[in-house]
């Protein structure tokens, strides 16, 4: 079968499939493995063989950019000394404990291969990490300590593998190994920064989104690439560089250019995360064939092996995340007293989601094929892959329910971005008031202060509809001026199909509407929960509370500017410490901390009994009357 065929057929699989199981909210790389397994049994099936290049220089690269461009480097700088626990000194230790259990079970096997195996199995996938935590909707705190992980991790194993692999074909000595570690380190993010400044150089001079998104899918081959040549670790220099770029996006990159490589880079991502997990599941026939025809290890020992590494993984992943977490806190206790103490169930988290993916799978492949007992090591590592997505990808929903762990709160993310938009519109309007001129036409200023303060009002008033058959002004003006670009996208496609005005005319015309349309979603609910869903993410019972915290809705629209107190206003006074809303009527009031506690005299005056914080940060309420905590 023609290779482009194959290509088509595997991606035309791939993201039907994955599209089958976001449909229908199932975890998306472990159906894709499991049709993958299936489809290898299938007869006439194309099963491209998984070449370690292709994986590590062909797909790693793009994955690793993709993720880490959108990952923030504030939540990697807070959480450097658990990701450094994680991705660097447990990867170590999970190689050795595998390279233990490996010469257990495989006597005549040298510590160089059991080492080489080790370092195959040891970090989980960022691929797999990210996909999983994203679909259970796991708290963001322990997203962002996966994703972290998995980004590094890799680094740590593959110098560990080269090291091994090194050690396969001769001696080495500890201190050029050491050396050797340290300068895949340090050219690594050599090489990632250098690169990030030179495309933050180039495009500071692009304007063009066509041309600053082509650079943009160039960088991270040409980082992984050019670490690898001077023996660094290309992985540590995508990383490094796709965070730079994702750091600094919104100092170099025009607004468009954002638009066109954010929507580009979801796109690569979602079909190559969904093709290596088909190409996993592809390799199972040919993986099993090859390790049962080999005479060096018997079937019984090749079974053992899988199921003693997979085992080994999970329970020193598992052993090591809790001492890893709180023993360093505790140590540097008396220095960091105010440091939070993460909960031991989204520790336990952690340790559960450690699903191994396609890196793991192609780095075993490189194990050299004079290495007694090549083909059990790669099925063992085959076996660790398919069994942590089976094990832990399929229990982890049923785990984050069971440990009864909350991920991010509608409610409070709805007031959180309501409350940012209104600080972003507020400033737009304060820089209109200093950039206007006497000249300038006074309807012109009118419209663009109309427009802020409805984009600034759209959020709240997303927020404050708890009434699923009302319709928002916001949704209304999205509505009708949809309809009215849809009206001018009729005209301009007839005048197109006539042919009487050019083609690039029309186009340019085309584009512009289509823009508009694109950033009036921000004026509807878009894709997010229906009005319904939204009415009962709002509105939402908490079990335990008081009656008046039951029946109290857990954030409305404030009925006055929500970063002010308008008591202490009228007063002539800012002296404020916090602010609090009231859930009843939406007025806005000064805390008990405040030298005039507005918010409770409100509470005197009305007899509302609930109210809430509107700082950003914080999601509790208070019940006034029962004096209770929600």
């Amino acid at each position: 079968m023609p290779l482009a065929i194959q290509l088509v057929i595997i991606l035309a699989i791939a993201a039907g499939t994955a599209g089958l199981a976001n449909r229908f909210a199932l975890s998306a790389p472990l159906l894709l493995t499991a049709f993958g397994l299936i489809l290898s049994f299938v007869p006439g099936m194309p099963t491209p063989a998984l070449e370690p290049d292709l994986v590590l220089e062909g797909l790693l690269p793009p994955l690793l950019y993709a993720t880490a461009v959108r990952t923030p480097w504030v939540d990697l700088r807070r959480n450097r000394r658990s990701i450094g626990m994680l991705s660097v000194v447990l990867v170590l230790i999970t190689a050795l404990a595998v390279a233990v259990v490996v010469q257990l079970v495989l006597p005549d096997v040298s510590f160089a291969v059991a080492l080489a195996l080790g370092a195959v199995v040891a970090p989980p996938d960022a691929v797999a990490a990210s996909a999983v935590a994203r679909a259970v909707r796991m708290p963001r705190q322990v997203v962002s300590l996966l994703e972290g992980e998995s980004l590094l991790n890799d680094a740590t194993a593959l110098v560990t593998l080269r090291t091994a692999i090194a050690a396969i074909s001769g001696s080495v000595g500890i201190l050029s190994t050491g050396l050797d570690f340290v300068w895949a380190v340090a050219g690594g993010i050599l090489v990632g920064w250098l690169l990030a400044e030179a495309v933050s150089f180039l495009r500071r001079k692009v304007e063009d989104p066509v041309l600053d998104t082509s650079v943009s899918l160039i960088v991270p081959f040409c980082a992984y690439l050019i670490a690898e040549e001077v023996q660094g670790s290309g992985v540590i220099a995508v990383v490094v560089a796709g965070l730079v770029l994702g750091h600094r996006s919104t100092e170099i990159q025009s607004a468009m250019s954002r638009v066109t490589e954010r929507v580009i880079w979801r796109t690569v991502q979602f079909l190559l995360e969904s093709v290596v997990f088909l190409l996993i599941g592809l390799q199972l026939q040919d993986l099993v064939t090859d390790a049962l025809d080999d005479a060096q290890t018997a079937n019984g020992d090749v079974l053992v092996l899988c199921a003693a590494v997979l085992v080994t993984v999970i329970v020193v992943r598992g052993l090591w995340v809790f001492p890893a977490t709180y023993v360093p806190r505790w140590l540097v206790g008396r220095v960091r007293r105010n440091e939070p103490r993460p909960p031991a169930r989204g520790v336990f988290l952690v340790g559960w989601a450690g699903m191994r993916g396609v890196v793991t799978l192609a780095a075993a492949l490189t194990i050299p094929e004079e290495a007694p007992g090549r083909p059990a090591l790669i099925v063992a590592a085959f076996t660790v892959v398919a069994g942590t997505l089976l094990i832990q990808g399929t229990t982890l929903p049923w785990l984050v329910r069971r440990l009864r762990v909350a991920g991010p709160d509608p409610a409070q993310d709805a007031l959180q971005e309501a409350l940012l938009q209104q600080q972003a519109a507020e400033a737009g309007l304060q820089r209109l008031n200093t950039a206007k001129e006497p000249k300038d036409a006074p309807h012109v200023v009118e419209s663009l202060q109309d427009w802020g303060e409805r984009v600034a009002n759209a959020a709240w008033e997303r927020l404050g509809s708890t009434d699923a058959e009302r319709e928002t002004p916001a949704a209304t003006f999205h509505r009708l001026r949809v309809a009215m670009l849809e009206a001018e996208r009729r005209v301009v496609a007839q005048v197109r199909n006539d042919g009487s005005v050019p083609h690039d005319l029309v186009e340019r015309v085309l584009e512009r509407i289509d823009q508009e349309e694109a950033m009036l979603d921000g004026f509807s609910t878009g894709t997010g929960p229906s009005a319904t869903e939204r009415s009962e993410q709002l509105t939402a019972v908490r079990v335990g509370a008081c009656e008046h915290l039951r029946d109290s809705p857990l954030t409305i629209a404030p009925s006055s500017r929500p970063d002010a107190c308008p008591d202490c206003l009228a007063m002539g006074e800012h002296s404020w410490v916090h602010l609090r809303m009231c859930l009843s009527c939406g007025h806005v009031g000064c805390c008990d901390s405040s030298p005039n506690r507005h918010s409770e005299k409100h509470f005197q005056a009305t007899g509302h009994p609930v109210m809430r914080s509107v700082e950003l940060g914080e999601s509790w309420r208070w019940c006034f009357t029962d004096g209770e905590l929600g």
